[in-house]
């Protein structure tokens, strides 16, 4: 189902122009506007999915497979040293469209990007306290 109100479904249903790289009935892979780096591409089901937690087990695993699909040919034809695959979920994580979308982000040596973050020092029982959180 597409949602009238959301760009993303407009792009991946061929209603707004795009560069588009892939395109099959349920997918359409197109350039970013604001890319990251040289080939950076987002990945765009066709049906509306808020988020990964409203993706159907199925679209997620295509979602992938099509990554690795078309890392491979941008890592031969760009001649990409590594990649990203970047997903967000929530404002607080950096969403800002609210349809699933993957980023391709293919890198190179000297892109200058740092995709990361400071990483934490919890203790062994900070670590146990949210392994049990989690499992329950």
């Amino acid at each position: 189902m597409m949602d009238d109100n959301c760009i993303f479904c407009k792009i991946a249903n061929g209603q707004i122009p795009s560069k588009t790289i892939y395109e099959d009935e349920r997918f359409r892979v197109i350039l970013d506007l604001g890319p990251a780096a040289r080939g950076h591409a987002l990945i765009l089901p066709k049906d509306h999915y808020a988020n990964l937690f409203e993706l159907p087990d199925d679209v997620a695993a295509e979602a992938m497979k099509l990554a690795k699909k078309l890392g491979a040919q941008m890592k031969q034809n760009l001649n990409a040293d590594g990649f990203n695959l970047v997903q967000n979920n929530g404002e607080c994580a950096g969403q800002t469209v609210f349809h699933f979308h993957l980023h391709l982000i293919p890198r190179y040596a000297d892109d200058g990007q740092k995709i990361g973050w400071k990483p934490g020092k919890p203790s062994d029982e900070e670590l146990e306290e949210t392994k049990n959180a989690i499992i329950g």
